[in-house]
This record gives C-alpha cells, sequence and structure tokens, in this order.
C-alpha cells in the first residue's frame, strides 16, 4: 500500500504542476524557490524508497534498469519548479521583466530534454538484449532526430526570444518588427511542431517495444501508445482550427508536455528494478 501510494502521488506531480502553474500563475521566486527545494527532496526520497536505492547495491541488471528510469523520471524533479515561474509571459514587457527566470527556464528544459534521450537511448540496449529490435530502433531514430531540433528550438525561445525582446522594449515597443525577425518565428514554428511530434512517436515506438518484449504489461503500453498517438495527432492541428481545438494543440505543445509519459514509463521501469533485486 506504502508503494502504490509512493507510486500514484509521483505519477501526478506532472498533473499538480500544471494545475498550480496555470492556476497560480507567476508568483515571486522567494516563495516558489523554497517551496520546489522542500518538494525536491520529498521527491528524491519517494524515488529511493520506490526503486533508486538499488543504485546502492551490486546487482547489475537492477542497477541498469534504476539508471535508464531516473534518467526519464529527473527531468520532471526540475520541470516541477515551473509551478511558481506560471505560463511563459504574453507580453514582451512581462518577458523582459522576468527575462532571468525564462532564461533558466529553457534551460532546464534543454536539459531534461539530453536527459531523456540518455534514459531512451539506455532503453533500446536493455530491449535489444531482449531481441526487440525493431521499435525500438524506430524510436531511437526518431528521438535522435528530435534531440537536436528540441535543443535548438529551447536556445530559441531561451535566448533568441529573450535577447530579441530587450532589444524592441529598449528601442520602439510598437515599432514594425523586422523581416528578419519574422521570418524566424515561421521557422522555429515549423522546428517546434516537428520535434513534438517525433518525440510523441518515439514514446509511442518505445511503449511498443516495452510491450514485445515483455518489460510491461500489456495494459500500461496500450495506454502509453494511445496517449502519445494522441498527443502527436493534436499537436499537429492547424492553429486556425475553432476552440478549444487550439488550446488543446497549444497545451500537448508545451516542451514538457511530452516529457510526461516518458517519466511515467521510468517509474515503472523504477519499481522493476526494485523487485528484480528483492
Amino acid at each position: 500500500m506504502t508503494t502504490r501510494l509512493i507510486k500514484f502521488y509521483l505519477a501526478i506531480i506532472p498533473l499538480l504542476v500544471a494545475a498550480a502553474g496555470f492556476g497560480l500563475g507567476h508568483i515571486s521566486w522567494t516563495i516558489y524557490l523554497p517551496i520546489w527545494l522542500i518538494h525536491t527532496i520529498l521527491m528524491l526520497a519517494l524515488l529511493w524508497y520506490l526503486g533508486a536505492r538499488v543504485l546502492a547495491g551490486k546487482e547489475e541488471v537492477p542497477r541498469q534498469q534504476a539508471v535508464m528510469a531516473l534518467l526519464l523520471v529527473l527531468p520532471w524533479l526540475f520541470i516541477s519548479v515551473f509551478f511558481g515561474m506560471g505560463p511563459p509571459p504574453a507580453t514582451i514587457a512581462a518577458w523582459v521583466h522576468t527575462a532571468t527566470e525564462q532564461q533558466a527556464r529553457y534551460g532546464i528544459l534543454m536539459g531534461c530534454g539530453i536527459l531523456a534521450t540518455g534514459g531512451f537511448t539506455l532503453l533500446r540496449e536493455e530491449l535489444k538484449k531482449r531481441g526487440e529490435r525493431f521499435y525500438s530502433t524506430l524510436g531511437i531514430a526518431a528521438l535522435l532526430m528530435a534531440a537536436p531540433l528540441f535543443i535548438l528550438n529551447m536556445a530559441y525561445w531561451g535566448g533568441f526570444l529573450t535577447r530579441s525582446f530587450s532589444t524592441f522594449i529598449n528601442t520602439i515597443p510598437d515599432a514594425p518588427r523586422p523581416d528578419w525577425y519574422k521570418a524566424m518565428q515561421g521557422l522555429f514554428y515549423s522546428i517546434g511542431l516537428v520535434e513534438v511530434a517525433l518525440i510523441y512517436l518515439a514514446t509511442a515506438a518505445f511503449a511498443a517495444g516495452l510491450k514485445k518484449a515483455g518489460l510491461f504489461r500489456s495494459g500500461p503500453c496500450r495506454l502509453y501508445i494511445l496517449f502519445s498517438l494522441l498527443g502527436f495527432v493534436l499537436s499537429c492541428l492547424p492553429s486556425w482550427l475553432p476552440e478549444p481545438f487550439g488550446s488543446i494543440s497549444y497545451f500537448v505543445s508545451i516542451p514538457a508536455i511530452p516529457l510526461v509519459i516518458p517519466y511515467l514509463m521510468g517509474l515503472n521501469l523504477l519499481q522493476r528494478s526494485n523487485d528484480l533485486s528483492s
């Protein structure tokens, strides 16, 4: 029962972060940073109980599974700080006012993308050992195409936009935007669309690989596949569609959202590594 409660709490963290981020909006860093640090300590303790303590053991297979699991789980340890940052500012002035936080936001996301890619790379090797090659190869191929696009997109949002907005607000805020700026907007809209879609497809492929290799039961794998493919379809919806499709497409395309299913996979892998060492 204790393990179930811990796993339930850890599983709903993305939901809690999204609800607090959109519900509360931006709050002072002097409030959300101490809360996040307390939550980080709690989350690390729960992960240790769930299976991370296997890392201190000597059994090779459970330790390898624990490492790949943590690489998939740890992104949400850092993303959880977004509950206090709220969604990205809607105005240039608000963006410039919180420039340091925006740079931190997209720097964190960049690091999270690297961690998740590492976790999936190790997972692919585990699936290959178990004789599953087709789905894991499709998944890693999609992910290796998505990863550089993801990093580039995060650099655009955290670096290029922040610097551009600072320039705009220090000159003439209402002046027409230069053509190169509009061209960059169009380019990175396309880049964001492609990288998010590829991450959803990669996640679905790895879920199919986990099912075929017998690492997870069929039920959870089918849910992973279903929600990943649903995310893929919704993220590809054109922006001109009427509501609520536009808002739904925006939500599933938020950079942190495609990392939710990998996070849940990681929690299951972590518990499995603990079961193997028992």
